[in-house]
């Protein structure tokens, strides 16, 4: 099973596109693990062994800053593309997080 941490500027606004995510994912036979969260949670959120974060676009202002606390515990870590982004954007969701965790 995956880890995926979703980072978004209050952990609400990902809730549709974690679900569009986990349903690309089952499609596929792929098992993941999904939670979303604000900004401000990634360092104490690191430490519970995530496989993968992925930026939510409406904060890719602080995308180096969540990049740094990711490599810092060796986390792969990469933004959303906006058309992703969506309830629809299923695919390219899944295909983002298939390239960020090779």
């Amino acid at each position: 099973m995956t880890k995926v941490l979703f980072v978004c500027s209050g952990g609400m606004s990902s809730a549709i596109v974690v679900n569009t995510l986990k349903k690309e994912a089952e499609k596929h036979g792929q098992a993941l693990e999904v939670k979303a969260i604000g900004s401000s949670e990634v360092a104490a959120e690191l430490e519970n062994n995530w496989d993968v974060v992925m930026v939510a676009p409406q904060i890719k202002h602080r995308f180096d800053n969540i990049k740094k606390e990711a490599d810092a515990y060796g986390v792969p870590c990469g933004p959303i593309p906006p058309q992703a982004y969506t309830p629809l954007g299923g695919p390219t969701l899944l295909k983002t997080l298939q390239e960020l965790v090779k």
